[in-house]
């Protein structure tokens, strides 16, 4: 299994795709699929996708940035399977556009402050927080990815959100960015999305401090089929599996909340 990070431009990615997938001389071996992934979510989808390739004998791209930029590469490029964000607005803003068919959750993100491991600083779980004078914060970009789109409605809400982007001293495209910026000492606290501070590399830096679900809510993780797919069948048999049981153990072991949480 292949796994690429995009940035905002694919084109050279996507000619690569395409000439192995469609190449004139030699049929591939076995079926593909390319699948958009947003970056907070590609371990648990890095595993189910190994998991189903043995199950399926399929060969799968996992392409990861930004919720927003691997929209416009997709969009762009009408090649794909499934496109997963990091937050359930971006198939509601881009419905319209005819791209996003069927959709599975497979789980749930939520937002928290991250602080610097033993907390030294005493940043409680409010995000007013992020306004005091003897911190240095960073946020994520609401242009680029869920977490900072996620970040804006959370903030927004608190009546803060041009406060602290004001107060920031940069923002960061996405939750891996935001993640690094911890391991690298450059911030004393972040708002990123609650499994990535869970994650074993991450762990040993920062520590989770959960908001109130009232003011940061879990958000659905939606699973897209892409309308353009070549494989439906088959991409509906991964939306199938990563949607049960075998593919919500997974996402429970990276930190995430399963599908089933919220109706429990």
């Amino acid at each position: 299994m292949l796994l690429k990070f995009l940035p905002r431009s694919i084109t050279a990615f996507l000619l690569v795709f395409l000439c192995q997938a469609g190449a004139v001389h030699a049929a591939p071996a076995k079926p593909e699929m390319l699948i958009y992934c947003g970056i907070t979510m590609i371990r648990p989808m890095t595993e189910i996708s190994r998991m189903f390739e043995q199950r399926e004998n399929v060969s799968i791209v996992l392409a990861q940035g930004g919720s927003e930029d691997l929209y416009q590469s997709l969009k762009k490029s009408g090649v794909g399977d499934l496109y997963l964000p990091g937050e359930p607005t971006f198939r509601t803003k881009y419905m319209s556009d005819g791209l996003l068919g069927d959709v599975v959750t497979v789980g749930y993100n939520q937002l928290a402050i991250m602080v610097k491991k033993g907390n030294p600083k005493r940043i409680k779980g409010d995000v007013k927080e992020l306004l005091r004078s003897d911190i240095t914060s960073i946020i994520g970009n609401a242009e680029s990815g869920s977490v900072g789109k996620e970040t804006k409605d959370v903030l927004t809400a608190a009546g803060i959100y041009n406060k602290v982007l004001d107060a920031s001293i940069y923002l960061a495209p996405d939750s891996r960015g935001l993640n690094n910026a911890m391991k690298n000492a450059e911030a004393d606290v972040i708002l990123n999305w609650r499994a990535t501070g869970f994650f074993p590399d991450n762990a040993k830096f920062v520590d989770v401090i959960d908001l109130n679900p009232k003011l940061a809510p879990p958000q659905a993780l939606l699973l897209n089929l892409l309308t353009f797919s070549k494989n439906k069948e088959l991409t509906k048999r991964y939306m199938q599996f990563a949607a049960g049981e075998e593919g919500q153990a997974v996402f429970r072991k990276f930190g995430f909340l399963d599908n089933k949480s919220l109706t429990k």
